[in-house]
């Protein structure tokens, strides 16, 4: 175990608290450090238990320096931290969890075994993991990018929007899986694993090819995003159709045994509007995801609602059909009529 953490942490535990914050330059202190690593997510020592390593401290010392030099600030570092501590733990687990469902799939391991696998591996496969992880990051900064230079340019030649409202127009929406309790009771954990990942796979998939973005799965719904309504239309009716479709599930007895596969139907429900959003902390916020996620509880299985508003920005595309309905009570947004969105 010492080799591992070696490698992984780049050298051996041999610096302290106060090695950290006399290395990251003048004015940081030992308590700085500690709010560095407890915002990363890590468990922190007392300031003189040797539990750190060089690339620790060089960590440490990057941020120190873009707060000292007038880049950021220190709300702004605590937040860019905590950003990177969050997604990099659920990261983290996500990967070593596949990896442990691969070793224990494929030689037939069970799961101390396969997490025992796993852990030997890991030397080897974090240079691969690191590569990737840059890489993603990379092409997604650039994708970021392109997409504010094309909004802002946008922007310059339409009228300015009301300053007090929020900053982004999207269409955002929600696609929330019919019966996710029933449909899969009984499943063992691999088989439900396999469900799940096969449901946000597809979700994803969908979402990105027409245009959108996921901003996040809440176990059996999807919130997504999208720059404009049109694009927020398709990402829309593109879950409803075609997650209407089948998954193949292989159900599996009690005793672990494979019984006879089955083809269980999984249906979402989707609502989506055009409004302005706050993005902050990797999510979004504002009334818009709101109005979304009402209209999501009383759609019908393999449809989509949107509201009056975003209607009429869609009512000139022959792509869609609208379908006005009866008004109906939205829990805590009072009465709306809802409409329905086909494609053409």
């Amino acid at each position: 175990m010492h080799d591992l953490e070696a490698s992984l942490l780049g050298g051996d535990r041999d610096l302290t608290l106060r090695d950290l914050a006399d290395r990251a330059g003048p004015g940081v202190r030992p308590e700085d450090v500690q709010l560095f690593w407890r915002t990363l997510g890590l468990p922190y020592a007392d300031t003189d238990e040797r539990l750190f390593t060089d690339d620790d401290a060089q960590a440490v010392a990057r941020i120190a320096d873009l707060e000292r030099s007038g880049r950021i600030d220190r709300r702004t570092a605590v937040t860019l931290t905590r950003a990177l501590g969050h997604q990099s733990e659920r990261l983290v687990l996500w990967q070593v969890e596949a990896l442990v469902e691969d070793v224990a799939q494929r030689r037939h391991l069970d799961d101390i075994s396969a997490r025992l696998v796993v852990l030997d591996r890991l030397t080897e496969l974090a240079p691969v993991l690191e590569a990737q992880l840059v890489h993603s990051f990379r092409r997604h900064l650039a994708a970021i990018a392109g997409r504010f230079a094309a909004e802002f340019a946008e922007a310059r030649t339409t009228e300015q929007a009301d300053p007090s409202a929020l900053p982004l127009a999207r269409a955002v929406g929600f696609a929330d899986m019919v019966s996710f309790t029933r449909r899969t009771a009984g499943l063992g954990s691999t088989d439900l694993s396999a469900f799940v990942q096969r449901f946000e796979t597809a979700a994803r998939d969908i979402v990105a090819n027409a245009g959108g973005r996921v901003v996040k799965t809440i176990g059996d719904a999807v919130l997504f995003i999208a720059d404009d309504v049109v694009t927020g239309a398709r990402v829309a009716v593109g879950l409803a159709g075609e997650l209407g479709g089948e998954l193949e599930v292989q159900a599996r007895s009690e005793e672990g045994g494979l019984t006879e596969g089955h083809r269980g139907v999984t249906p979402v429900r989707v609502g989506f509007v055009q409004g302005r959003v706050l993005s902050r902390f990797g999510d979004v916020f504002g009334a818009s995801v709101n109005v979304a996620a009402r209209l999501t509880d009383i759609a019908e299985p393999s449809t989509v609602l949107t509201d009056p508003s975003t209607a009429e920005l869609l009512a000139g595309d022959s792509r869609f059909v609208l379908e006005p309905q009866p008004p109906r009570e939205l829990q805590g947004l009072g009465s709306i009529a809802p409409v329905l969105v086909r494609q053409a």
